[in-house]
């Protein structure tokens, strides 16, 4: 998580110290792009806005609420924009103003014009979470890990009118673990998004701007947006792939499967040795619930009831004893 203070710190000094700075207008809204925003800083650009989509209601009792880059912004003392959109002329012209050497978008959540890419001297850089051009599109992490990619990475590229389709200007790569969810690489790649951005934001205000290279013909695949009915399970899937679904949808939306007439949503498991009918009971046992896949049997380690907390599963037989002598196949 981004420190706000030394943000502000950061701020100031590079104002103070860099004559005629590169100036820099930076669009993110999630946590992905608060890294980024600081390493905008740390670079000797002049930040002088900070674009992120507007305050949207939130929590129960549904109060507007600051993304994670307007409280970044906030702290740092950085002018900040909310546009609904940047088609709209007042938008647009007021974006213009800024006098942007560049835009960096990382996560805006708002689609760029054309008008718009082609404002700054420099264009439009974004940071993209994959190893393009495999998982174009919006979720690029969880399509990854629902793949079982052995590898993945951040791209810095530069921005144009297709969706994640303009040349690669620098490139770094990461291993995915065997245990990794969405949320471990998410901060995994946060980072490294960060770094590579400095990297290349370092070399423009040298006055060396890092060499556009062309994306490769072969191997493109598009990260469609999830849908939260891709979080139900099917038994009759294998294990290995429902594994892959629990990792890939944690935090968000949470893989969910029927266990013994229960709806659960389940937080974590691995698959194991295991056959029989699809969704019936293999095993119980305070070291896992094993339910009978297509293909092997998947090890429920960590689950939550419905308006429950999550639970291991030994506290989850505490609460539900009556499956510990429930008929298994064999």
């Amino acid at each position: 998580m981004l420190c706000f203070d030394a943000l502000a710190i950061a701020t100031r000094f590079y104002a103070e110290s860099m004559s005629q700075p590169l100036r820099l207008v930076f669009a993110g809204t999630p946590d992905f792009a608060v890294p980024h925003l600081a390493a905008c800083v740390r670079a000797g650009v002049e930040v002088v806005a900070v674009y992120t989509q507007p305050d949207r209601p939130a929590g129960r009792g549904r109060k507007l609420g600051a993304s994670p880059v307007k409280q970044a912004a906030l702290a740092a003392g950085l002018p900040i924009e909310q546009p609904e959109s940047l088609k709209d002329p007042v938008a647009h012209k007021r974006l213009a103003a800024y006098a942007a050497d560049l835009i960096v978008v990382v996560a805006y959540g708002l689609i760029l014009p054309r008008k718009v890419l082609a404002l700054p001297r420099l264009g439009c850089w974004n940071v993209h979470a994959s190893l393009l051009p495999r998982w174009r599109g919006a979720a690029p992490i969880q399509r990854a890990i629902l793949a079982g990619d052995a590898e993945t990475g951040v791209c810095l590229m530069q921005m144009e009118a297709g969706l994640d389709t303009g040349p690669v200007l620098m490139q770094r790569k990461l291993q995915i673990a065997q245990d990794e969810t969405s949320g471990s690489l998410h901060d995994r790649l946060a980072e490294l998004g960060a770094q590579i951005l400095e990297e290349g934001l370092r070399e423009a205000c040298a006055g060396h701007v890092p060499a556009p290279q062309p994306q490769a013909e072969i191997g493109l695949a598009y990260a469609h947006k999830l849908d939260k009915a891709e979080a139900r399970l099917d038994w009759h899937e294998s294990a290995a792939a429902l594994e892959r679904k629990v990792r890939a949808f944690d935090p968000w939306p949470v893989a969910e499967g029927e266990v013994a007439g229960e709806l659960l949503r389940i937080w974590s498991a691995k698959a194991v040795v295991g056959a029989g009918v699809p969704g019936a009971l293999a095993a119980v046992s305070r070291d896992g619930i094993d339910i009978v896949c297509g293909d092997g049997a998947l090890r429920l380690l960590e689950v939550q009831r419905a308006g429950g907390r999550r639970l291991g599963i030994g506290d989850y037989l505490n609460a539900r004893p009556q499956l510990r002598s429930a008929p298994v196949t064999r």
